[in-house]
């Protein structure tokens, strides 16, 4: 066992409402962690507070066995985590330079910028695409994008925030093999938020289940899948019913 991120009895209030309430959360190096839960359920806040982009209420986050501050996270322990989320933050320029922009703000060399960016748009098959305005791409071309400019920062953890939601059938298919392939390649230990089933058997080692701001069930995700348990057998359930017509 290696974990590199550990949650201990976190806890996020708003106002007297909880809101996400995990007594223990152990993420392994490498992993990829699939969190799936109905809507309200805490996902995107418990991926915040993972991701140190909100401060619980209560609790404390260990990464590689070090607790972090809850507040005023350092500079250097920020640029080993990128996240993506669901909707695509494209900047008024090229695809080159927006894959580029956070290795020139962390001051890269002009040719190192150049050697990485060219890499990760061949990586993502985007490289026919450098030249062009990102505000003219395609949905899934732009998602690609935003995921190249996340792994050209070699994040030591991804976060993802349902990045492929907003995609048509066939072309998050395609982006799931890409990127799969890409983050086995790297591996990228990577926090996985979605709401679609295929996606996380797809992609994901473990499952996660949030109900009510509690993990009600982890495990393989295969075995979570298969043979939910009584909290998140509802929802599963659910989750796997055919859509009718």
């Amino acid at each position: 066992m290696n974990p590199i991120i550990r949650l201990e009895n976190i806890h996020y209030r708003n106002k007297d409402r909880m809101i996400l309430s995990v007594p223990q959360l152990s993420i392994e190096q490498g992993e990829i962690l699939g969190i799936m839960g109905p809507n309200g359920a805490g996902k995107s806040t418990l991926l915040k507070t993972l991701s140190c982009l909100q401060a619980p209420s209560a609790g404390r986050i260990f990464y590689h066995h070090n607790a972090l501050p809850t507040k005023n996270i350092p500079l250097e322990q920020r640029r080993k985590w990128a996240v993506v989320l669901q909707q695509t933050l494209i900047f008024d320029t090229t695809v080159f330079h927006n894959v580029a922009a956070g290795l020139k703000i962390r001051h890269v060399p002009r040719k190192e910028i150049k050697e990485k960016v060219e890499f990760w748009l061949e990586k993502f098959g985007i490289a026919h695409l450098a030249k062009k305005n990102a505000h003219q791409l395609s949905g899934g071309e732009a998602q690609r994008v935003n995921l190249a400019r996340a792994l050209i920062l070699d994040p030591e953890v991804l976060y993802l925030d349902e990045p492929f939601s907003a995609l048509d059938f066939p072309t998050k298919v395609k982006l799931l093999k890409d990127f799969k392939s890409i983050i086995k390649d790297t591996d990228m230990t990577t926090i996985f938020v979605s709401h679609d089933l295929t996606e996380v058997k797809f992609m994901t080692d473990r499952l996660a289940i949030l109900m009510n701001g509690e993990i009600v069930q982890i495990g393989s995700t295969l075995d979570v899948v298969t043979n939910p348990n009584a909290y998140s057998a509802p929802f599963m359930n659910e989750m796997q019913l055919p859509i009718e017509e």
